[in-house]
């Protein structure tokens, strides 16, 4: 069977994985993502890593235009993605819809789950926000960072602490059954992100890389991009 590789943020990894199954049962073409921070996922498509999508956030996909690591003129946008706040499913939503408000549960937090801002937009947005609330001195020792945006969810699904909180790309968020969405982040302390997709420079299936772009960012896949969490640009 031929094969589309889709190197991934994880921000898209529920839209590419079911566009992707949809894809495969209507042409018979595997399309299999490997899906990880965007720093993470940067660094792979530099150092030549085999792909022939690359799905990161804009400006990261117009950096590796540049670098020529992705075909210039190729880069489709998705929709923009903001930033949530989760607990764990069967706990009630905490509400979080004024910064004094999320600062207050923020403060009464056993663990404040996040992606790595090492390498992961969301990480950045968290540590920022804990700036903004002036309560990063306090937070800070009950941080706990992960990889990605899911692999932070799946934690908190897990988590014995009843008064733990995350917060990652709303989209990490309503892919993970085992965990509930509070809320967005409110007004000003809110970052959304357009992600986009592109042609890898050393894809091995170009057309059909191009082919499989189109149908992710097409009018047909608005509703799965909505119900991910996207939102559509102007």
């Amino acid at each position: 069977m031929s094969e589309i590789r889709i190197l991934s943020a994880g921000a898209a990894q529920a839209v590419i994985e079911r566009i992707g199954a949809d894809y495969t049962r209507l042409t018979g073409i595997a399309v299999t993502g490997e899906f990880s921070a965007v720093g993470a996922i940067r660094e792979r498509v530099m150092a030549g890593a085999n792909a022939d999508v690359i799905v990161l956030t804009g400006a990261l996909i117009d950096e590796l235009i540049v670098a020529g690591r992705i075909v210039a003129g190729t880069r489709a946008d998705l929709g923009k993605v903001g930033t949530g706040v989760a607990v764990r499913a069967g706990r009630a939503p905490p509400d979080v819809s004024s910064a004094a408000e999320l600062k207050a549960r923020l403060l009464s937090a056993g663990k404040l789950v996040c992606p790595d801002p090492a390498t992961a937009t969301a990480g950045k947005v968290v540590l920022q926000v804990l700036d903004q609330l002036g309560i990063s001195a306090e937070l800070r020792p009950r941080m706990q960072f992960f990889p990605n945006g899911y692999a932070a969810m799946r934690w908190l699904s897990e988590s014995p602490g009843a008064s733990d909180i995350g917060i990652t790309q709303i989209t990490e968020i309503r892919a993970n059954p085992g965990v509930t969405y509070a809320g967005p982040l409110p007004g000003e302390l809110q970052v959304k992100t357009v992600y986009a997709a592109g042609l890898a420079a050393g894809a091995a299936e170009p057309a059909r890389a191009r082919a499989f772009i189109e149908r992710l960012t097409s009018s047909a896949a608005r509703s799965v991009l909505a119900e991910a969490g996207y939102e559509a640009l102007p």
